[in-house]
């Protein structure tokens, strides 16, 4: 058994809630842009305002308090009481962001409902957690709540955002005095529920996890100090595109405003380029697909361009240079000359795709990959790869920015204590913890037994703290010749590759290990017109073309080598569509649904093992 942990950093405020932060900032930063809205000449808060186009409209701290108060209001005035929970259900924006800090000014308990979700999923949340209230972004959301409202007795309320739901609420609330606001606004206490977040369900229904104000001041506080030169207030500022039904989603939102420092909201990342151009961040929090779409669509333009063999060139001088800044002698002359050339030439280029200011990212939700971080590194981005979950309220690792180490995710939230059980699973303890599963003892008692918190993951901690994961607990497959497989590392190499969409293995109780591979449809299309394919060709018109075969079998192959041979890939099939939400192969948070794919694709598992 081995464990680590790092003082804590910042102390809770033992009486204190989420609300002193709109407060404090008010009071001590009033005229500080601590977030930013998108404006097209129409009112915010219209279904225009908010996607493609415009402008950022800066709010002060003065100003988001105040909105914040008169939106509280209306919840009062509408009859929320203190704890009642109020779920919200709409893509990321600045009424999101508003509506949270107003939830908790009224002293309801907030309730995220991913904007994706179900009839049935959103019957299951408002059900599940009682809400009385519930605020949806759209006219869609707002039919798929009314098609299950007979199953809710409590809910008493349903606004729409798109209908006008702010100006609605800052009417309703003109009668009640700011006195009882502040009241409520301080009624909650650090150890009380701030919300309810479902978890994505990848078996079985989502379960509810409790996070308290303790729960985010202890992650949030410690992050902000841990990594302070990134959050230095009136000079940094981050964009937020996550989902915020998503709990690394809401540590982007109350960290910046704890800092704080300024937060743009973004519904829709189709155009993510342009936003990051355009609103010009210092500091990106995102998970490893948006990276390595950045890598991909670049090197997809530079061969479109016929740069692709500068451009690959590029790219293994910046991860030799990454990787020679963790030796002592640091990178070799020769270099040094050959990373500034591709510095003018290609590594500035991809700074200005990423909004030209920032040099830093924060990764979490999949494993990043060495050689991507080492990319990111090389050209003057640094992305710090940290772990967590929602039952830890986000990350409860992650990479320092002057002491990261590649291939790792960091070491342990300060204030916390990372410990590894005999049998390999990650255990966790920290005031950052979730309190409970909502209306599920039974599950509580399992997942923090002996007064840790059981993650399910599998890793290892090395001499300085530094936390790797190498699989799930519940996901080792044990192969007919009894070796155990952790598919995560396999996997995670084998998306890697820019036409690997998703990958499955699968081997338990088989002679080997075999894989389910998708296509990503964005640069399936580009690898056609590469290589003289029908325009408009399918993954399943050319899941058995000979050429494409060989492509996958090459991120197979890269897979192959980060692992033994009795723990590799021998066979593969290609699927004849990308898994989705929508077909209930992922969840809403994007994690594989691994019992679902066995069972609808039962039959390509088969093929893999036919003779």
């Amino acid at each position: 058994m081995r464990e680590f942990s790092l003082p804590a950093l910042y102390e809770v405020p033992a009486d204190g809630n989420l609300t002193d932060i709109v407060r404090r900032n008010a009071a001590q930063h009033p005229d500080v842009a601590v977030i930013a809205r998108k404006v097209s000449g129409a009112k915010w808060g219209s279904p225009r305002t908010e996607s493609g186009g415009g402008t950022w409209q800066d709010v002060t701290a003065r100003d988001f308090l105040s909105e914040v108060h008169a939106a509280a209001k209306g919840l009062i005035a509408a009859g929320v009481e203190p704890g009642d929970r109020v779920a919200l259900m709409s893509r990321t924006r600045y009424e999101w962001t508003l509506l949270d800090f107003a939830i908790w000014s009224a002293g309801a308990v907030t309730v995220p409902v991913y904007e994706t979700s179900s009839p049935e999923q959103v019957r299951w949340i408002l059900g599940d957690s009682g809400a009385t209230a519930c605020v949806v972004e759209s006219a869609a959301h707002a039919e798929a709540v009314e098609s299950v409202r007979e199953g809710l007795p409590a809910l008493k309320h349903v606004w729409q955002i798109e209908a006008g739901a702010v100006e609605e609420l800052r009417r309703l609330g003109q009668g009640v005095t700011d006195e009882t606001v502040e009241e409520r606004g301080s009624a909650a206490k650090a150890d009380d529920p701030a919300t309810i977040v479902y978890t994505s369900g990848t078996t079985g229904r989502p379960k509810g996890c409790v996070l308290t104000h303790r729960s985010f001041f202890a992650e949030c506080g410690n992050v902000v100090e841990r990594l302070r030169p990134l959050f230095r207030t009136g000079e940094c500022s981050v964009l937020l595109f996550l989902p915020l039904a998503h709990v690394f989603g809401r540590l982007v939102q109350v960290a910046p405003m704890l800092a704080p420092i300024r937060l743009g909201c973004l519904p829709d990342i189709k155009n993510l380029t342009d936003e990051l151009a355009s609103f010009r961040p210092t500091l990106i929090l995102g998970v490893p697909r948006v990276f390595e779409k950045v890598y991909n669509s670049a090197r997809a333009k530079a061969q479109a361009d016929g740069k692709g063999k500068i451009f690959d060139k590029a790219a293994d001088t910046a991860i030799a240079y990454s990787r020679a800044l963790d030796n002592t002698s640091g990178p070799s002359f020769g270099l040094r000359l050959k990373h500034k050339i591709f510095d003018k030439l290609v590594y500035s280029k991809l700074r200005a795709v990423l909004g030209g200011r920032g040099e830093y990212a924060i990764s979490g939700g999949a494993p990043l990959g060495e050689r991507l971080g080492h990319f990111f590194r090389g050209i003057g981005f640094t992305v710090l790869e940290g772990y967590g979950l929602t039952e830890s309220c986000a990350a409860t690792a992650f990479n320092p920015w002057d002491r990261q180490k590649i291939g790792t995710v960091g070491q342990p939230l300060p204030g916390s204590v990372i410990r590894i059980a005999d049998d390999g699973e990650v255990l966790l303890h920290g005031e950052h913890l979730f309190k409970e599963y909502w209306n599920n003892p039974e599950a509580t008692a399992e997942a923090l037994a002996d007064g840790w918190f059981h993650t399910g993951d599998i890793g290892t901690l090395d001499e300085d703290g530094y936390l790797r994961i190498t699989g799930r607990k519940k996901e080792i497959l044990v192969t007919a010749g009894g070796k155990n497989v952790a598919p995560a590392v396999i996997e995670d190499r084998i998306r890697a590759h820019a036409l690997v969409a998703e990958c499955m293995v699968v081997g338990d109780g088989r002679p080997f290990v075999g894989a389910l591979v998708t296509l990503d449809e964005e640069f399936l299309a580009r690898w056609c017109a590469d290589h003289g394919k029908p325009a408009g060709a399918t993954a399943e018109s050319l899941r058995d073309d000979p050429e494409l075969l060989a492509e996958i079998q090459s991120a197979v192959d890269d897979g192959n080598a980060a692992v033994s041979k009795a723990e590799s890939v021998r066979k593969f099939r290609v699927l004849p569509a990308q898994f989705t939400e929508e077909s209930g192969h992922l969840t809403p948070s994007l994690k594989l649904k691994r019992g679902v794919v066995a069972r609808d694709y039962a039959g390509e598992i088969e093929a893999i093992y036919a003779k």
